[in-house]
C-alpha cells in the first residue's frame, strides 16, 4: 500500500517530553512532504498552539493540513481556508461554569492567543498556556467574557478529584457533548460527535482519499478512533495500553523519534 496521508497527534507523539521536535523527525517529515505525503496535524490544542508547529514542519510551503479543537476545526494551512467547524453550544457553557465551581476547578476556553480564564495563576491553567505557546488572560466573569463563538471549554485541577468530576459530567451531559480527558489534569469538553477519526473523514471525503491511504500515530485515549479508522494505526510505545491493544503497529516512543521510524518504514522505504 502506497501512503498518501500521515494524521499526527501532538503532544506524547511529534514532540518529545520537551515538547520539542527533533530535528531528525522534522527532516523525515520533510522528505516525506517532498515526495508528496500529506501532513495532517490531530489536535486537541487550539489553533494557534499548533501554528508554530505547522510552521516549523513546512506545511503551508507542502500544502498541510491542521484539525484542531481534537477535530473541531479543519483547516487547510496552504491557503488558510477553514473546511469544517462546529462549536459548542451556547447554551450549554454555563452548565459547565457551575460543575467547574461545584468541585473547586478553574474552567477555561480558547480566543485567538489568549486562554480566557478568571484564576490565571492556578498551576494547571499555567502549564496548559505554556504547552500551547498562549497568553493567559484574566477576566473578572468567565460566562460575560464569553462574546465569541467556542470550539470547546477545558476544566483543570487535581487528577484524581478530576476524575470523578469527569464520570458525573459524561453521565449528565453525554446527550449534548463530548467530556474526555486529553491528560490527567485536562477535562475537555467539546461539541457531540467530535473525534478526531470523524473529522479525518470529513477532511478525506473532500480531498478524494480513501482511509486505506492514510496513516494515523498517536499516544492518547483521543487518538483510539483516529487509529481505528486509518489503514494503518500506529500507536506510540508510551502509548497508554488501550491505545496500544487498538493500533496495527507500535513504534518506538516520543523520546525515541518513533513518528520517524513509521515514515522511513512505511512511507520512505516504500516510494
Amino acid at each position: 500500500m502506497k501512503y498518501k496521508l500521515l494524521a499526527l497527534d501532538l503532544d506524547g507523539t511529534l514532540t518529545n517530553t520537551k515538547k520539542e521536535i527533533t530535528p531528525y523527525t522534522r527532516r523525515t517529515i520533510i522528505k516525506a512532504q517532498q515526495k508528496g505525503v500529506k501532513i495532517i496535524l490531530a489536535t486537541g490544542r487550539p489553533t494557534y498552539g499548533v501554528a508554530p508547529i505547522a510552521e516549523h514542519l513546512c506545511l503551508r510551503e507542502y500544502g498541510g493540513y491542521i484539525l484542531s479543537y481534537n477535530g473541531g476545526r479543519i483547516i487547510n494551512w496552504q491557503t488558510g481556508k477553514v473546511m469544517y467547524e462546529n462549536l459548542l453550544e451556547r447554551s450549554v457553557i454555563p452548565f459547565l461554569y457551575n460543575y467547574a465551581k461545584k468541585y473547586g476547578f478553574t474552567i477555561i476556553t480558547y480566543h485567538n492567543e489568549f486562554v480566557i480564564t478568571e484564576n490565571p495563576y492556578d498551576e494547571y491553567v499555567q502549564k496548559l498556556a505554556l504547552l500551547n505557546v498562549m497568553t493567559i488572560k484574566k477576566v473578572d466573569n468567565f460566562l460575560s467574557a464569553i462574546d465569541f463563538p467556542v470550539g470547546k471549554c477545558m476544566i483543570v485541577g487535581e487528577p484524581i478529584k478530576l476524575a470523578t468530576l469527569e464520570n458525573e459530567m459524561h453521565n449528565d451531559l453525554k446527550e449534548l457533548l463530548g467530556v474526555y480527558r486529553s491528560e490527567a489534569y485536562f477535562l475537555e469538553l467539546v461539541p457531540k460527535g467530535i473525534d478526531k477519526a470523524q473529522a479525518l473523514s470529513v477532511l478525506l471525503k473532500e480531498l478524494g482519499n480513501k482511509k486505506e491511504e492514510l496513516i494515523a500515530i498517536g499516544d492518547g485515549f483521543n487518538d483510539i478512533s483516529m487509529i481505528k479508522y486509518a489503514g494503518l494505526g500506529v500507536a506510540m510505545a508510551n502509548a497508554q495500553d488501550i491505545v496500544r491493544q487498538n493500533a496495527n503497529f507500535i513504534t518506538a516512543s516520543n523520546e525515541e523519534d518513533g513518528v520517524a521510524a513509521v515514515v522511513e518504514k512505511f512511507i520512505l522505504h516504500n516510494c
